[in-house]
């Protein structure tokens, strides 16, 4: 049996197709937009175009939009999809950390099930937005925000709000503090947050899934944070979406 995963996220949208054994057949990414019922629309045409029809397949729902995919024979929370995503990926005990666009989540596995969780929605400071907002700020990419910290100093963003951070931000600018510097501080700020929250649920080894788990940079610093290996695979950022496929799969429709 096949089922089909989709994560509808604040910034972006993912669907996975797999069978019960984990094995991909179909992946996306899109930006979620302004709509996540428009998102959950496309999905199901992007779906189509690959030859799955999600009207006619077990199709799980999960993220910040899943009340959005009318045609979802369940709902289930992000916590319970990346955690059966992450195992299905990494197969070994220890913490997930997946770092979104509205909110950071550490789940902690045992055995492939939820021990414990925590989690930071109410302030963007120390997510995938905040680094948006500073990455615009300097007027550059993600990516190239990562390049440029990577040769950076390091600079203290001490704010704890994302507006008052930006304020920060436009003052060391206004200063002629170096690109690279603030770009260190920018990101040191955000892995800081993240590894605060990590750590009430300790692990011996970590696993970053979410957007950021491609970010080389981000990973070896929060490693260095925590004072652990932090891992990170080639599906990583479809955590949620594969969870969310394997627990479809199991569906009786």
């Amino acid at each position: 049996m096949i089922g089909i995963g989709i994560d509808i996220g604040s910034t972006a949208t993912k669907a996975v197709v797999a069978n019960d054994a984990g094995d991909i057949a179909e992946k996306l990414v899109m930006p979620t937009g302004f709509s996540s019922v428009e998102a959950a629309d496309e999905v199901a045409k992007r779906l189509q175009q690959a030859g799955y029809n999600a009207n006619e397949l077990p199709v799980v729902a999960t993220g910040y939009g899943r009340i959005a995919v009318p045609y979802a024979n369940k709902v289930v929370t992000e916590i319970t999809c990346h955690a059966r995503g992450a195992w299905a990926l990494f197969a070994e005990d220890g913490t997930v950390v997946d770092v979104g666009g509205q909110d950071t989540k550490a789940i902690g596995l045992a055995a492939g099930k939820v021990r414990k969780f925590v989690m930071n929605d109410k302030c963007s400071a120390g997510t995938g937005r905040f680094l948006e907002i500073m990455a615009d700020r300097l007027g550059v990419s993600q990516q190239e925000l990562a390049r440029l910290a990577a040769a950076g100093q390091p600079t203290v963003i001490s704010n704890m709000c994302t507006v008052f951070a930006e304020s920060e931000v436009i003052s060391l600018v206004g200063k002629g503090e170096p690109r690279e510097n603030i770009a260190r501080g920018v990101i040191d700020s955000v892995v800081s947050r993240v590894a605060t929250l990590v750590g009430q649920v300790p692990a011996s080894r970590y696993f970053l899934t979410g957007g950021l788990c491609e970010n080389d940079y981000v990973r070896t610093r929060l490693s260095e944070e925590l004072s652990a290996p932090v891992d990170s695979c080639e599906n990583g950022r479809f955590a949620g979406a594969l969870g969310a496929a394997l627990l479809a799969a199991e569906l009786d429709v």
